[in-house]
């Protein structure tokens, strides 16, 4: 049987038991739902607050996207643990990362990708039905439930892949994914690749990294700091056990903002949000290369992906 064959075996055995549909906002003390003519950078909104449908929803906009992406193995590895999908028709941008040169992370982070983007692929009336009702927190929250979901199976099927085939045993892998449905984008989070939302002369980080080290951060433990070129173990992947936690949340759109999805590649070399800002100022088919060469300069000690996203009036 195939590696392709054994993932789609994967998505017929995920249990609605084991959703979670969680989480905590990014970043504390901020608005969740600002509002439309708010030129503040918004926080994502955890879903369990939306399914019950008690806030209200920007004014719907009609948006398209633009987006380009590129991936490199960097100076000091022999090959590429990272991969990305991206399915413009259904607005789904996906980016992993083979966690730490264990065996077979780019099978991982393949399979994953690939199995995501099936998913989503094989729920497109959902997608659908909520583009119908962009301002109905319920349809908001159903497409929370759907990347939820995904990044499930695709773990599940990394898992059920490693247990039949020795080789991959141990495998695992990041993924971070952007839906983006109407004017409004479902985040989906496990590990420490990352998405950054630009508006205007803004840039906010939308994920958690699940790392060690932001842990204990969280705890007080340690105080913030970027620890740039420090890599701190991951605390959640892909492929280990029947479950996996996964942060979801819901963010509005506005037309000129830029998403940029990111492996660790990359984003250790972003020392400040000016080098951050400039990039989300290019054109993304620009931005793209630019990212590749600016973590290539400063030691490309890992992969790189970095995947732009731009919203534009429809």
């Amino acid at each position: 049987m195939s590696d392709f064959a054994l993932c789609k075996n994967a998505h017929q055995v995920m249990s609605r038991r084991n959703r979670k549909l969680a989480l905590t906002p990014v970043r504390r003390g901020i608005r969740a739902l600002p509002a439309p003519d708010d030129p503040s950078l918004p926080a994502l909104v955890p879903l369990d607050r939306l399914s019950g449908a008690p806030h209200r929803w920007p004014t719907p906009h009609v948006l398209r996207t633009r987006w380009a992406a590129a991936t490199d193995v960097g100076v000091r590895r022999d090959h590429n643990e990272d991969a990305f999908a991206i399915d413009p028709a259904l607005g789904l941008f996906v980016v992993c990362d083979g966690v730490g040169g264990r065996l077979s992370g780019e099978v991982a982070s393949s399979v994953a990708a690939s199995t995501i983007q099936e998913w989503v692929q094989r729920e497109a009336q959902t997608l659908a039905a909520a583009a119908r009702s962009p301002r109905d927190a319920r349809a908001v929250a159903s497409v929370g439930v759907l990347v939820h979901d995904a990044i499930q199976g695709a773990s599940l099927a990394i898992r059920d892949l490693a247990q039949s085939d020795l080789r991959y045993e141990g495998m695992c892998t990041t993924a971070t994914v952007a839906l983006i449905v109407h004017d409004f984008a479902v985040m989906g989070q496990v590990g420490d690749s990352r998405v950054y939302l630009g508006r205007g002369a803004d840039v906010r980080q939308l994920t958690e990294d699940h790392t060690l080290h932001n842990l204990q951060v969280q705890r007080g433990l340690l105080k913030p700091h970027p620890a740039r070129g420090r890599k701190s173990p991951i605390t959640r992947v892909l492929g280990r056990g029947d479950a996996v936690e996964v942060d979801v949340g819901a963010l509005p759109l506005m037309a000129g903002d830029r998403l940029l999805l990111c492996s660790d590649g990359l984003h250790e070399y972003l020392a400040n949000d000016d080098e951050l800002q400039g990039l989300l100022r290019l054109d993304v088919h620009e931005a793209a290369p630019a990212a590749i060469r600016h973590a290539n300069a400063r030691g490309g000690k890992d992969n790189i992906t970095a995947l732009f996203v731009e919203l534009v009036a429809g």
